[in-house]
């Protein structure tokens, strides 16, 4: 079996940096700023807590990865745009905490209608912790320690809330009842992260700094 020559791999590799810094280019003449796309995700996070709220769990949950995606994609754009701002990076992070926090807010209305008190407390406790999951890293790195530690990250988070209104009761993916689950769990590893960060930057601000 033949193998790529070393220059038929450099000549691979200069065709991608040109491609990407081709991409890069049309990207800083176009009107497209990362803060459109945290605005977008916004907007769509917004739209999906609505549809929770109408009971259209499926349509939520596929509407809330939608806007998701959107957060993850508005940061990328900006390294490589080179259209990124401190205010922008401020706004995208706001944003990202309130649209958690709103759709979480409609799924403990929903439970509040249907008397499941105990899931509506674990909303409760799921918002805050997700809150204060973002709250201890900037705590954390303005106290110059960095702290992206813990099981359940803003993606995770995502992925648990989104499979929860996925196979929400009623939903049209089959007749699972796996929100509440969903809710508990994302409760407990957001407490969880909390606490792994607490302890992380406690250790960074004890610990003796290393002999030079």
């Amino acid at each position: 079996m033949s193998t790529p020559s070393p220059e038929r791999g450099g000549r691979r590799t200069a065709a991608s940096d040109q491609r990407l810094e081709l991409v890069r280019n049309r990207l800083i003449e176009s009107r497209l700023t990362p803060n459109a796309i945290s605005l977008t995700g916004f907007v769509l996070c917004v739209a999906a807590a609505v549809l929770v709220a109408e009971r259209l769990f499926f349509l939520g949950g596929l509407t809330f990865i939608v806007g998701s995606v959107c957060d993850t994609l508005d940061g990328r754009y900006s390294r490589m745009s080179g259209k990124g701002s401190p205010f922008g990076a401020f706004l995208d992070s706001t944003l990202d905490r309130i649209e958690e926090g709103v759709v979480l807010t409609t799924v403990a209305a929903y439970f509040a209608s249907r008397d499941m008190q105990f899931a509506v407390a674990a909303c409760v406790v799921a918002v805050l912790a997700s809150l204060m999951v973002s709250y201890t890293r900037a705590r954390a790195e303005a106290l110059g320690v960095e702290c992206k530690v813990g099981i359940a990250t803003r993606a995770v988070r995502v992925v648990i809330l989104s499979a929860g209104l996925l196979f929400a009761k009623g939903a049209s993916l089959a007749d699972f009842e796996l929100l509440a689950p969903a809710v508990y769990v994302l409760a407990g590893l957001s407490t969880i992260t909390v606490l792994q960060r607490i302890l992380h930057v406690r250790k960074a601000l004890t610990e003796p700094a290393p002999a030079a």
